[in-house]
């Protein structure tokens, strides 16, 4: 393990200066290599399967770049085998809540009745992890919810044809990331990646954004569907309107905590002494301007704030507790004029006053040129390169945010082929764990040993407790122990320490071949030195995958 331990150290100290100087951009015609192959692959894909590159050359860059764009067209008919096992994917919301949250509420009206306490914070495991092995099988059964979602997460990612809208899951998600551990929002995360996040990733950003503002995993998340005009209750909103009444909320709108800063939203935080009183909750209003859409510098004002969240009163769940969905509920609504920077939206709009926000947030510049930032940082470079976002914004703005197109823009430029972007990004746990397994052509049979991978290196899934998602850029992921971890967890893939999840790996015979294999032939002296000295290869492929190459992308 000393070796592991000098490789993964030698990792850290390269992991500010593997790439050369700023070089001059490649030019628009795109080379056919396998060097560009394995770039393209490790920035559009998960990294390379065995024979990826020479696929990828034999049907043209270009053309695999156009391919990916377009999921559709994209046979992926072997992901339904692999996924038949987890049943609660293609349940409602609903359907979760009747089966795994209602027997756990049951038990624990049962529980209390006796005397017996659980124990259990029940908004989820307080320091983040998964849970250790439980005895109570309501209880297995509730959070296996959560497990089933990522073990499906770590499948697509590794064995998908269509990879690049998995990559693009990924970012959105963690886009308008909601936390699984607050509250029920684990029983609504399932709905909300298939249905909410998925269906949009290569589409118009206007649609995704109203998506995830009427997803009641959101309006959980961000407190949204507590938030209420002060000055109510207004006439007229009975069952037949909106279905508000007694058996939800009582007869009267509920009593909801004052607006807490966007990065109190973890759902273990103490209220203070004034939480009882009803009232305007400007959690969501805030976190979508400053991070869903315009940015902390977008040109938002605290008063603009205050106007959105007033404007997005009313958008709540239906029968929360039973999986419901969206509803605008017009006694919780703030009927009066509202300015949202700059422009005035007309008393008495009801749902239209929310619709009419995200049409003015989706249609600024400070978002065009957010977001294209946000996707050329993904995919391009930790410090994005200003005239390629200026480019993605503009194509954003002409295409009324079209994805797909502001994609093309990206991964077609001569900024994402430009030397200097070779290997310019460090793998986030998730993408070093899914990267591993593709690379090493490993057949998994399980993938909770997977999830737990990724647990142990720090970012467990649908568990990051902050709006703003987990960092993409090397800062966050580099450092000595992470680098020791992820030798670990590359030497258990490769030396069968997996066997209940992994059935089998295909490792290449020899250190020049997996250096070919794992990293498209780009290594160091130092790296081939370090895997040569290697006693089995199990431990050979453990080094390659935890050289400082394969830690970038």
């Amino acid at each position: 393990m000393s070796k592991l331990c000098c490789i993964a150290v030698f990792g850290l100290l390269l992991a500010g200066g593997m790439t050369a100087g700023r070089a001059e951009l490649a030019p628009t015609t795109i080379n056919n290599d396998a060097r560009t192959a394995t770039h393209v692959l490790n920035r559009v894909a998960f990294g390379a399967r065995p024979g990826g590159v020479e696929r990828v050359r034999a049907i043209g860059i270009d053309r695999y770049i156009d391919e990916q764009l377009h999921p559709e067209r994209i046979p992926d008919t072997s992901m339904a085998p692999r996924l038949a096992g987890l049943s609660s994917l293609t349940m409602s919301s609903r359907e979760i809540s009747e089966k795994y949250e209602q027997p756990l509420l049951q038990a624990r009206r049962e529980r209390a009745a006796n005397g017996r306490q659980n124990g259990q914070p029940q908004n989820g495991q307080a320091n983040g992890d998964l849970p250790p092995p439980m005895q109570d099988p309501v209880q297995q059964r509730a959070q296996s919810v959560v497990l089933e979602l990522s073990e499906q997460k770590l499948l697509r990612a590794i064995y998908s044809d269509r990879q690049l809208q998995e990559v693009l899951a990924d970012f959105w998600f963690n886009h308008f990331n909601v936390d699984a551990r607050k509250g029920q929002d684990r029983f609504m995360l399932t709905e909300y990646e298939r249905d909410t996040i998925r269906p949009h990733v290569l589409g118009k950003f206007r649609d995704l954004l109203e998506a995830t503002a009427k997803s009641p995993a959101m309006l959980f998340y961000l407190d949204n569907w507590m938030s209420a005009d002060p000055a109510g209750p207004h006439p007229g909103g009975n069952a037949a309107r909106g279905g508000f009444g007694r058996g939800r909320f009582g007869a009267m709108p509920p009593r909801m905590p004052p607006p807490r800063t966007g990065t109190e939203v973890g759902g273990n935080l103490k209220q203070p002494p004034s939480a009882g009183r009803r009232g305007l909750n400007e959690n969501y209003g805030r976190e979508l301007m400053e991070l869903h859409t315009l940015g902390v510098d977008g040109g938002y004002t605290q008063k603009d704030v205050t106007e959105v969240a007033r404007a997005l009163t009313g958008w709540t769940i239906r029968n929360p507790r039973q999986g419901g969905g969206f509803q605008f509920e017009p006694r919780l609504h703030d009927e009066g004029q509202k300015v949202v920077l700059g422009h005035v939206i007309k008393a008495g709009g009801g749902q239209s006053d929310g619709e009419q926000v995200l049409d003015i947030l989706a249609r600024h510049p400070s978002t065009a040129k957010f977001i294209s930032t946000k996707l050329v940082r993904r995919f391009v470079s930790d410090t994005p390169p200003q005239a390629l976002v200026d480019r993605a914004a503009k194509r954003f703005a002409d295409t009324g945010g079209d994805i797909r197109e502001v994609m093309r823009t990206i991964l077609t430029s001569p900024e994402f082929f430009a030397p200097d972007a070779y290997r310019a990004k460090v793998k986030t746990p998730f993408e070093f764990v899914v990267s591993a397994v593709r690379s090493t052509g490993a057949d998994v049979d399980d993938a909770m040993p997977l999830v737990r991978a990724v647990n142990q290196l720090g970012m467990p899934l649908y568990q990051c407790q902050p709006p703003t998602g987990y960092k993409d850029t090397a800062d966050a992921w580099v450092n000595t122990g992470a680098l020791v971890n992820r030798m670990n967890v590359a030497l258990q893939i490769t030396s069968g320490q997996m066997r209940r999840a992994i059935r089998r790996v295909d490792l290449p015979p020899d250190g020049d071949a997996m250096i070919a294999r794992l990293l498209g032939g780009d290594a160091s002296d130092t790296t081939r030195g370090t895997i040569a000295k290697a006693a089995t290869p199990p431990q050979m492929a453990a080094l390659t995958l935890g050289s400082p190459e394969f830690q970038r992308r």
